[in-house]
């Protein structure tokens, strides 16, 4: 298991943690920022951006959590392994950071764009307890045909995507959200009109109440 190197801002000691998971080509640094928007309205909280374990393979100087095939020419048994891999590395950060602040996993959430979207929607619902939710932002469901096998608890997943991007489908918000449903899964979806790859104001409000909703704040 790699150790993640991350950054942090919120409170000190915190009652509740949320955890950005950055995208594919980025870092931590890419998100963190989002702290400072949110910080306000979610006192008592800290916000942890880790970077994920892997230089990127699409060159540059980023990071990704796992090859992706159609950017990056990988297999798809590298891309797997990836996502195994990265998923027992950032299972391990975070049992280590609730551990540190003395924090269940009720008190946890997860908020991810793009790839970092991705392993979150396959993360949380592998775990053995349920977090407080998860939001993903721009991402996709990996293996949706797994998710009602495999899912071991079932938080809360706010799912948001923009209506005009040209990097991950539009079409795979609905493809995640009904997969999610027939899981059992509590799920909410909201679309950003007129945006690309990325996140607008509308979408982090609505990340904004959730958080707030799901953390007991």
């Amino acid at each position: 298991m790699r150790d993640l190197k991350f950054a942090a801002k919120g409170a000190a000691r915190p009652k509740a943690l949320v955890v950005f998971l950055h995208g594919y080509g980025a870092d931590g640094a890419d998100l963190l920022g989002l702290a400072d928007v949110l910080a306000p309205h979610l006192p008592g909280v800290g916000f942890l951006a880790p970077d994920a374990p892997e230089v990127c393979a699409g060159g540059g100087f980023g990071r990704q959590w796992f090859p992706i095939p159609w950017l990056d020419g990988s297999s798809q048994g590298a891309a797997d392994a990836g996502l195994l891999a990265a998923t027992a590395d950032l299972n391990g950060f975070l049992d280590a950071r609730l551990a540190e602040a003395g924090l269940g996993p009720e008190a946890l959430a997860l908020v991810g764009f793009s790839q970092g979207a991705m392993i979150a929607l396959h993360l949380a619902p592998r775990r053995p307890a349920p977090i407080a939710a998860v939001v993903a932002i721009s991402g996709r469901l990996l293996h949706p045909e797994r998710l009602a096998v495999e899912a071991v608890s079932k938080p809360p997943v706010l799912l948001m995507h923009g209506d005009q991007d040209q990097l991950v489908p539009f079409a795979d918000m609905g493809r995640a959200g009904d997969a999610l449903v027939a899981a059992g899964f509590e799920t909410f979806g909201h679309v950003m009109a007129g945006t690309g790859h990325g996140i607008a104001p509308d979408g982090l409000g609505v990340a904004l109440q959730v958080l707030r909703d799901r953390l007991a704040l």
